[in-house]
């Protein structure tokens, strides 16, 4: 593989992206089905993405002055509904949006030699019944996925059952029943990873507790000065007396989670923490959920996207493809698969991107047609919580898009990938760094990232990802490569009721290209070049391009 794109890509890149606009439609087959398995997921933190409502801002006197990065910076889900209308995540080829957890945080702030640090990242949570004002009303996370329906887009909700927040001056320990405060977990094996506190002052839930416990005192309080505490236990009631499961710590949750499918009709799950939780918690998750989307359904006919059922995709930290349907603890080993995941974020692709387009793709199709066969993995190349991402620095924003959303698995394009996003933010403390505010002042003025122009970089990443969009194949297909030399592959996907072929040629010369197309493409058929938007004809099992690109991406 080339080290780097010649100056001609980028100058023409740049020009393509000047004619791109934010509002125009993709050019997708109307009858493409979504498939988890080749879905290209943008992952975003909600309080980094967009300010959609500046009036939400600072809520529960949360004012005290913050580490870098470590405050409430505006974002919300009406700033992300705004950017689903203007279409920007369908330019970008998009059919699901992740983003990290909008229930209620706790209303202080804790410093773990960091910096003074508010929960706008979403994982500590105060109440799970209701919603963070910073990040929206129920009427507005209404509005975003009835919005992202319209669009073909699903909605992945960030949850968390493993811990509620850290405890502050405002915010009490929800008590011994319901939680442990030590030990640490030291990561020895499988008991000192599930049954312990990820970190200090983390209370960790009793998710294995067999007996049943009484709501904390502080929760009731506050249900009751909100009004709503005979509606809250009155659907406890039902939920238990129809379930027949015990008042356990890990039911009340479930319960509670559940309930934004059931409401909103949210189409999948991201799970925290998977693996500091037994793997039976996620087994009873996936089976209420399941329930609770095809109430939803019977309850929204109208509303219904598709036939999929609930999906469920786990943060299983280190787990890597490799592992297969696995994941070793040292002491023992947990098919999270078997316990209502059908996918796991992939650790592993980001070594991976390391290497050449071959070895990755080669892999990871054996793999996801192998031992993972009927599962799946979301690769990513940078993430909220990774401190040693493929390209940190930004140096390789066109290499990263190309490996990334070719490759076979679901992709996570995590917010900024597209635009060059600064992943390295002076005076910043730990993972802080990778939670910048999204760049959209740099798109505005297409400022240059290492060399290359921000809507040159997003130009490259919205054609790939509609292609993605448009064609099951590249992500859930078949992989196998053609040529060497030029370098060619083919993909290939075939289901009960839907087939699909790809040819894609990568490191080419500009120019003519001349591609051989026997045994995937029929004399006659005319197909599309996605990356230059170019319409050819297979004539005597070859098309013949003239395009300044280094890529082809043909699809019918």
């Amino acid at each position: 593989m080339k080290n780097s794109f010649p100056l001609l890509i980028f100058m023409v890149l740049l020009l393509s992206a000047c004619a791109v606009k934010q509002s125009e439609k993709v050019d997708t087959k109307p009858d493409v089905p979504f498939i988890w398995e080749n879905a290209n997921v943008y992952f975003l933190l909600t309080d980094r993405f967009n300010n959609g409502n500046a009036n939400n801002d600072v809520n529960f006197n949360r004012t005290k002055k913050s580490g870098k990065l470590r405050g409430f910076m505006g974002g919300d889900i009406k700033g992300i509904t705004e950017k689903i209308k203007e279409g920007y995540f369908t330019d970008l080829g998009i059919n699901a949006i992740w983003f990290s957890p909008v229930v209620e945080q706790i209303h202080g702030s804790v410093d773990e030699g960091t910096g003074s640090t508010y929960g706008f990242h979403g994982y500590w949570t105060r109440d799970w019944t209701a919603l963070e004002p910073n990040f929206g009303s129920e009427e507005e996370l209404s509005e975003l996925v009835q919005t992202a329906h319209k669009h073909g887009i699903r909605i992945v909700m960030d949850v968390v059952i493993n811990h509620t927040g850290p405890v502050t001056d405002m915010d009490p320990f929800w008590g011994d029943e319901w939680a442990r405060t030590e030990p640490q977990c030291t990561y020895e094996g499988y008991e000192s990873t599930v049954t312990c506190t990820l970190v200090k002052n983390l209370p960790d839930i009793l998710t294995e507790k067999t007996e049943e416990v009484e709501l904390p005192k502080a929760l009731l309080e506050k249900w009751a000065d909100e009004g709503r505490l005979e509606k809250e236990m009155d659907e406890l009631d039902a939920f238990f007396i129809a379930t027949g499961y015990p008042r356990t710590p890990r039911y009340y949750i479930i319960k509670w989670l559940t309930d934004y499918i059931r409401k909103y009709g949210v189409d999948a799950f991201r799970l925290d923490t998977v693996k500091h939780t037994e793997a039976s918690v996620w087994a009873d998750l996936w089976k209420e959920a399941s329930k609770a989307f095809e109430e939803w359904k019977a309850v929204n006919p109208d509303l219904v996207v598709d036939d999929n059922p609930f999906f469920m995709v786990g943060e299983v930290y280190n787990y890597g493809v490799s592992g297969g349907r696995w994941f070793d603890f040292g002491d023992k080993k947990v098919d999270y698969f078997a316990n209502g995941m059908q996918s796991l974020i992939n650790f592993e692709f980001k070594y991976d991107a390391t290497k050449s387009y071959e070895e990755i793709f080669s892999k990871y199709s054996d793999a996801l047609n192998g031992p993972l066969k009927g599962y799946s993995v979301i690769n990513y190349a940078s993430s909220h919580d990774d401190g040693g991402p493929f390209d940190k620095q930004r140096t390789k924003t066109i290499e990263a898009g190309t490996k990334l959303l070719l490759c076979p698995g679901s992709s996570q394009v995590y917010y900024g990938d597209e635009t060059g996003r600064s992943l390295d933010i002076e005076g910043t403390v730990g993972d802080a760094t990778l939670r910048s505010f999204m760049n959209w002042d740099e798109l505005e003025a297409n400022s240059d990232i290492n060399g290359v122009a921000v809507q040159g970089i997003l130009s490259h990443w919205q054609k790939l990802g509609q292609f993605r969009a448009a064609h099951p194949a590249v992500g859930a297909g078949v992989h196998l490569q053609l040529s060497a030399e030029p370098y060619y592959f083919k993909r290939t996907y075939k289901s009960s009721d839907y087939n699909d072929q790809v040819i894609v040629g990568l490191d080419l010369d500009n120019g003519v290209k001349t591609v051989d197309v026997k045994g995937v493409f029929k004399g006659g058929e005319v197909l599309k070049d996605y990356y230059s938007g170019t319409k050819v004809e297979v004539k005597n099992g070859k098309v013949e391009l003239d395009t300044d690109f280094e890529i082809v991406l043909l699809g019918s």
